[in-house]
C-alpha cells in the first residue's frame, strides 16, 4: 500500500494497517465544501480558492465510495443569524488572526450565517448521505453530533477530505484521533492555505494521527478487499 509519510511516498504493508481499510466500518467525512469558502465572487466571506479544484474530484470519489457501500458525511459550518455564537459572542480567533496574513476580508461577518447562500453545499449531496450542519468552530466534532452519529453507525475509521488542510481538516483529524477513531486523510482531496502549510499539516497527520493516502490508492485497497 502506498502512503505518504512526512511528505515522502512509502510502500507500507497493507496487512499492517488492515484495520484502517474495512469499508464496512468506515465513513468519509467531507469538510466545509460550501459556498462560503468556494464561491468565486469577490464578496465570498472566507475564500479558500485552492479548494475549488477538488470539488469535481471529491464528487467522483464519493460516487466510488458509495458504490462500495462506504457512508458519506458532509459537515459544514453554520452560525446563528444573530451572530450570538460568533461575531456577537466571543468571535472565532481566525477572524482576527487570519487577516494578519491575507489582509482584510470585507464580507467576513457573513461567513456561515444560517439561511444565507454562503452555507450552500458546492459538492453534491445525495439523498442517502448524512449531513452535519452545526459546526461552529474549526473541528467537525465541535459542537456537533458527529461523534454520536458515527458511533451509531458503528464507524471506526474516518476518511477526511475538504478544506483547509492546515485548519479544519487538521483540527478534525486531531479530534477524531482523540475520540479513538482511525484517521485517513486524502492527500489529493484536501487543500490548505498554501502548499507549505498543506504539506506541514499532512506531515503532522502522517506522524501522529493516521494515514495520508491518495484517493485512488484507498479505492484500490477497498476494491482489493472486496475481491479477496
Amino acid at each position: 500500500m502506498k502512503a505518504w509519510v512526512y511528505g515522502e511516498e512509502r510502500e507500507l504493508g497493507a496487512a499492517q494497517f488492515a484495520d484502517y481499510l474495512d469499508p464496512a466500518t468506515t465513513a468519509v467525512v467531507s469538510i466545509d465544501m460550501h459556498r462560503g469558502h468556494l464561491d468565486d465572487s469577490p464578496d465570498c466571506p472566507c475564500p479558500a480558492p485552492r479548494a475549488r479544484d477538488v470539488v469535481a474530484p471529491i464528487d467522483s470519489f464519493h460516487d466510488d465510495a458509495r458504490a462500495l457501500g462506504v457512508r458519506i458525511v458532509h459537515v459544514k459550518s453554520v452560525l446563528r443569524p444573530d451572530g450570538a455564537d460568533d461575531i456577537n459572542g466571543i468571535p472565532a480567533a481566525w477572524r482576527r488572526t487570519f487577516p494578519l496574513h491575507v489582509g482584510a476580508i470585507p464580507n467576513a461577518d457573513a461567513h456561515a450565517i444560517e439561511g444565507s447562500r454562503w452555507t450552500e453545499w458546492v459538492t453534491r449531496v445525495e439523498p442517502g448521505d448524512m449531513r452535519v450542519e452545526s459546526k461552529r468552530r474549526l473541528s467537525a466534532f465541535y459542537p456537533t453530533d458527529l461523534d454520536f452519529l458515527l458511533r451509531n453507525q458503528r464507524i471506526e475509521t474516518v476518511v477526511l477530505n475538504g478544506g483547509f488542510t492546515d485548519c479544519c481538516v487538521l483540527n478534525t483529524a486531531f479530534d477524531a484521533n482523540n475520540h479513538n477513531y482511525r484517521v485517513i486523510v486524502l492527500r489529493d482531496l484536501v487543500r490548505g492555505t498554501d502548499p507549505h502549510l498543506e504539506s506541514a499539516a499532512l506531515s503532522m497527520v502522517s506522524l501522529h494521527l493516521g494515514l495520508v493516502l491518495d484517493s485512488a490508492e484507498l479505492l484500490r485497497q477497498w476494491r482489493g478487499i472486496g475481491q479477496s
